[in-house]
């Protein structure tokens, strides 16, 4: 039987910086614009949101940004995370490639997102704010605040969709064990969760109204700011401390990918792997081809258009240019609840359109098919999100089969499925099917994009 590698770095060989992909592009990321002017926005725009040491990050162009000691201090109870290589599903595709994986899954919330809801606690604790409101959709980012939130002394309110609110009772368990309030969206508690709900009481949710509703409760009071798990250029940044260990490790093993790949949603754990890699070859480094794997059933980046847009549904928040599908859009209630996102991050979506990376979209029941193959040959079972990235790096191993060549991939494991075992109880059962978006919905949410003027 093939033996399992691990490779694995000591606690002083974890990152001491962030790494700011902002600082090597060849073109700057498009101004975000105030939805009332359409002019580009400033700090103070931003501050009843947000720490301004978190607004800082996000406007920062500096390459390396320094992790404080007490959040390196957190980190240190599950990082450096692993780097396993995959000998056994190797193997099981008879493929001449390698296959490496990140895995995420160590940490107390069981996947990627404690990397910037750690550090969002901290510098919200430092600046004196008292509580955080969330959205969550699968419910690992809920999770990861309410844990983060617990270590800093933070009371912690969390809006998640509706559908998944349904779907994983354990996630908003855990959530209310680290002591955070969890509410299903669209929810009575909000004026617009109420107009949602006067349309439609038996509305799915997206994280688009899930955004709206905390957003709302977060400017009604000072001691009050709100936390986002992805999208912003400060979460994904946070991220990139998985890239930076994977460039440690791989160096360890020897190889370098010629392909990373990973899921996408709002994008956070896809920069995480994918960033460090992009800025080190737009540095002169080796440039490996850069794969983003989304649901088809919310196919921001295959099927969106790239056009400034809300990152809420009520259009309360400024405008970014990103990949959309529309604020208005909801997708269906597939089981990757933490890829149903109308948009993509401005920073991957300004990628794409520098070609910097490729994507590909896949249906949920190929995906939990991946997941299964590796789960029996890696011992991990993946969550429903994760499974895009696995079988994004299946897909790639078998065109290496096909093709004669000894490749190496490197995708990210992003979390684990214990939570989500109702969603393989039906794969197995034959009753998890191909979700499938409205293409008239679809058609209705880019209608009613922003109109913004082309600058001149």
């Amino acid at each position: 039987m093939s033996k399992q590698t691990k490779f694995l770095l000591n606690e002083n060989q974890m990152p001491r910086f962030w790494y700011n992909l902002q600082a090597d592009l060849p073109k700057p990321l498009p101004p975000v614009l105030h939805p009332g002017t359409l002019q580009p926005i400033g700090p103070a725009d931003l501050a009843p949101l947000f720490p301004m040491a978190l607004i800082m990050q996000e406007v920062s162009l500096e390459r390396e940004i320094e992790i404080p000691e007490p959040v390196r201090e957190v980190y240190r109870l599950w990082r450096p995370a692993p780097l396993f290589r995959a000998h056994r599903l190797e193997k099981a595709l008879g493929t001449p490639a390698k296959i490496y994986y990140k895995y995420e899954g160590v940490s107390p919330a069981g996947s990627h997102k404690p990397n910037t809801a750690v550090p969002q606690a901290f510098f919200n604790q430092q600046e004196g704010v008292k509580r955080l409101v969330t959205e969550t959709g699968a419910g690992q980012w809920g999770t990861s605040l309410a844990f983060a939130g617990s270590l800093f002394g933070l009371a912690v309110e969390v809006f998640q969709v509706r559908v998944s609110y349904d779907q994983k009772p354990y996630r908003r368990a855990v959530m209310h064990t680290y002591g955070a309030r969890c509410v299903a969206s669209p929810s009575g508690e909000t004026e617009f969760g109420r107009s949602v709900l006067a349309k439609n009481p038996d509305h799915p949710g997206s994280l688009g109204i899930a955004i709206s509703e905390a957003v709302e409760l977060a400017v009604q009071r000072e001691d009050t700011k709100y936390a986002l798990g992805s999208v912003l250029n400060h979460v994904l940044l946070h991220q990139t401390i998985i890239g930076l260990e994977a460039m440690e490790q791989m160096q360890m093993t020897g190889d370098w990918p010629d392909v990373v790949v990973g899921c996408t949603g709002g994008g956070s754990n896809f920069a995480g792997i994918a960033f460090p890699f992009i800025g080190h070859g737009l540095r002169g480094g080796a440039k490996p081809r850069i794969v983003a794997v989304e649901p088809a059933a919310c196919p921001s980046l295959t099927r969106g258009k790239y056009a400034y847009d809300f990152g809420d549904t009520a259009g309360m928040t400024p405008l970014t240019k990103m990949h959309t599908l529309g604020s208005q859009f909801t997708p269906p209630g597939f089981h990757a609840g933490g890829l149903r996102y109308h948009g993509m991050a401005p920073l991957v979506s300004h990628c794409k359109e520098l070609g910097l990376l490729e994507a590909v979209s896949y249906n949920q029941v190929e995906c939990f098919e991946a997941g299964v193959l590796f789960g029996r040959n890696e011992g991990i079972v993946p969550a429903p999100e994760a499974n895009h990235a696995v079988k994004g790096a299946i897909e790639e191993a078998l065109r290496c089969k096909r093709e004669g060549k000894a490749e190496t991939i490197l995708f990210n494991l992003c979390g684990h499925g214990h939570f989500d075992m109702s969603a393989y109880e039906k794969y197995f059962a034959g009753e998890l099917t191909d979700e499938h978006y409205d293409e008239s919905e679809l058609a209705m949410a880019l209608a009613g994009l922003p109109s913004v003027p082309q600058p001149a």
